[in-house]
């Protein structure tokens, strides 16, 4: 596995179980705060959605600063038609606090399966950015924040409007759209590899540019959060092979890091733990 110089792993996990739940916010300074991060839910429909209630039940309880989702907002083998997105949509609109989502494969790239309808991935993210993405300067969730999205600062990326950064006490917070399957690149057909090629080069745009406003504005720590896990079985004697679709996150995300020189803090889902 490639360690990142002043990078550090974390991994989330909150109970389906409304729980007693201490007050995080008054922990440590006048600087301190507390958010929830968390995946690939609801998963398997209708069970998972009570499960998915309870869930939000208990982290509205909580209320914290804000929660961020890490994507998978459905199974791979799950229809992906719009009644479907639509439900997991209006469930995480029921969280009281602000909500940023990243899209995971799921919702669009694994919808070429007979299973989850045969459709067009590149409509279904289209779609996906219809729905969860309608105002680019806000997340999602009943109080949202206000954030900045790279379709609004980069005129040359205009569709990326899920690619969305903001910040907290000086901590900065930014998402790319680093999907499983591979980031997309083992697509089955011309239309998907140039979907992979687009997105990876306004994925580097943003990751760079995300890092140089840390920098500028001095900030204390980034958080950066995405989808997919880099999977280790593709690694080869501890170094990624060139071929895989997550070569050119990594290299940006250690340049990145190194540049920054303070702590840096990379949630992923995907792998459901």
């Amino acid at each position: 596995m490639r360690l990142l110089p002043a990078l550090t792993t974390l991994m989330l996990t909150i109970a389906t179980t409304a729980a007693p739940i201490s007050a995080a916010e008054r922990i440590g300074g006048d600087n301190a705060f507390s958010f929830v991060a968390l995946g690939d839910m609801p998963y398997n429909l209708p069970d998972d959605i009570t499960k998915f209630d309870r869930l939000i039940a208990a982290v509205n309880a909580l209320k914290p600063a804000f929660t961020l989702h890490m994507g998978d907002i459905k199974s791979g083998s799950l229809p992906c038609s719009d009644e479907v997105l639509r439900k997991s949509f209006d469930q995480i609109q029921t969280f009281q606090g602000a909500l940023v989502y990243t899209i995971g494969d799921n919702e669009w790239l694994d919808c070429h399966r007979k299973a989850a309808g045969g459709y067009n991935p590149r409509e279904r993210l289209a779609k996906l950015r219809e729905m969860f993405f309608a105002n680019p300067a806000k997340s999602l969730g009943q109080s949202p924040l206000d954030i900045e999205s790279q379709a609004q600062l980069m005129p040359e990326f205009s569709a990326y409007v899920e690619n969305t950064r903001f910040a907290k006490n000086g901590v900065m917070f930014f998402t790319a759209h680093v999907p499983g399957s591979n980031n997309g690149f083992e697509a089955q057909d011309l239309e998907g590899v140039k979907e992979f090629f687009a997105r990876d080069k306004a994925n580097i745009a943003w990751i760079n540019a995300s890092f140089a406003k840390a920098t500028a504005d001095n900030a204390k720590a980034v958080v950066m959060f995405v989808q997919a896990e880099f999977d280790e079985s593709r690694f080869q004697n501890g170094a990624m092979p060139r071929q895989s679709g997550f070569t050119n996150t990594l290299d940006a995300i250690e340049a990145g890091a190194k540049a920054f020189g303070k702590p840096v803090l990379l949630i992923h889902g995907d792998e459901h733990y």
